[in-house]
């Protein structure tokens, strides 16, 4: 297959400004990819290659079980004829699972039309079938069934052979590409229906690396027979790659412990933020050592952050890190209570 010519949200360059000169002490915290195996594990995030016949929920399980952990959450669910990658979340690193789920999504697609069209009719009705669609989801599905509008970023026509058309698209969670394909059937006049279909993104996740279930388990009998941790730190992931793709806002040491314990981020704990942040969307809150802290919801943008010298930035939403892991450095009346590194 050639590579795709468009591009997800996810995969738009964002660039880092620094605000603040700050050092961070390697005596607290560690680096996602150092943690102890079990944590390491805890914090983990699978880039999985669901193959047909399973559900996700069920695959999901699989995962739960194969590396005996509590939970596991997968990033959205592929019907169970349909295969491809699946990102599953392990343990604590469940709670980055909606970040990840609304996410936009790639498809290659199996189209299968009614009668023969010219090449130059898909074409057109593919292009125009990119930008904000209407869509009403199936009679079954997992939402109620009213209008919705969805954007598709892109449709690339990969290949054309008599009435089968294999295609690209790049949308939207919650996109139906059933429907979608119905719907250009229709366009054309010719009538269509969806006959294979397989995911090749979610967010920041691609085809590149992914494992299958049988890796999963291979790497884990490595290790709990042979103490060998290698291929298990290569199947699993550090549960930052499933944020990586959300505008980032760096703290230093002494704001973590308390955005940990349910704090507002203030404007002071900022060392680096990301240059196009927007007020009212969803960012990703880290340490200095990449570590992810919070998933938070921008009360700033970026030209405001950096003019300004206190104020609220942020608001957590989702807290990862536990209290202790980094020292404290505030008291209950506000009042800083050690010195800022």
């Amino acid at each position: 297959m050639s590579k795709s010519s468009g591009k997800l949200p996810a995969e738009a360059k964002r660039e880092l400004i620094k605000k603040a000169r700050a050092w961070s002490d390697p005596a607290y915290g560690c680096p996602p990819e150092k943690r102890p195996i079990r944590e390491y594990i805890e914090k983990g995030v699978v880039n999985l290659d669901k193959p047909k016949g399973p559900t996700s929920h069920e695959v999901a399980a699989w995962v739960k079980q194969i590396f005996n952990v509590n939970r596991a959450g997968h990033a959205g669910s592929l019907d169970p004829g349909v295969a491809g990658l699946l990102p599953t979340l392990l343990g604590k690193a469940t709670k980055a699972v909606p970040a990840l789920r609304l996410s936009g999504k790639e498809y290659v697609c199996f189209l299968k039309l009614h009668r023969k069209v010219s090449e130059k009719e898909i074409r057109q009705v593919c292009r125009e079938f990119t930008g904000p669609i209407y869509q009403m989801p199936p009679i079954v599905s997992a939402v109620k069934r009213a209008l919705r509008v969805r954007t598709v970023y892109y449709i690339e026509v990969i290949e054309i052979e008599d009435k089968s058309v294999l295609i690209r698209v790049g949308c939207e969670a919650g996109t139906y590409i059933r429907k979608l394909c119905h719907d250009i059937g229709l366009a054309l006049g010719c009538g269509g229906h969806m006959q294979e279909l397989r995911r090749t993104k979610a967010g920041p996740f691609t085809e590149e690396g992914m494992v299958t279930l049988q890796d999963l388990k291979d790497a884990y009998v490595f290790w709990q027979e042979d103490g060998d941790e290698s291929e298990l730190r290569r199947v699993v992931r550090p549960m930052e790659s499933a944020i990586s793709h959300l505008p980032k806002i760096i703290l230093r040491d002494s704001a973590i412990d308390a955005i940990c314990s349910g704090a507002a981020l203030a404007v002071p704990g900022i060392v680096s933020l990301d240059s196009a942040l927007k007020k009212g969307e969803l960012v990703g809150v880290f340490t200095m050592k990449g570590e992810a802290v919070a998933l938070a919801k921008a009360k700033m943008d970026t030209e405001e952050i950096l003019g300004a010298s206190s104020g609220i930035a942020a608001i957590p939403i989702r807290v990862f890190m536990e209290t202790g892991v980094y020292p404290r450095g505030w008291t209950k009346s506000g009042v800083k209570s050690s010195t800022l590194p």
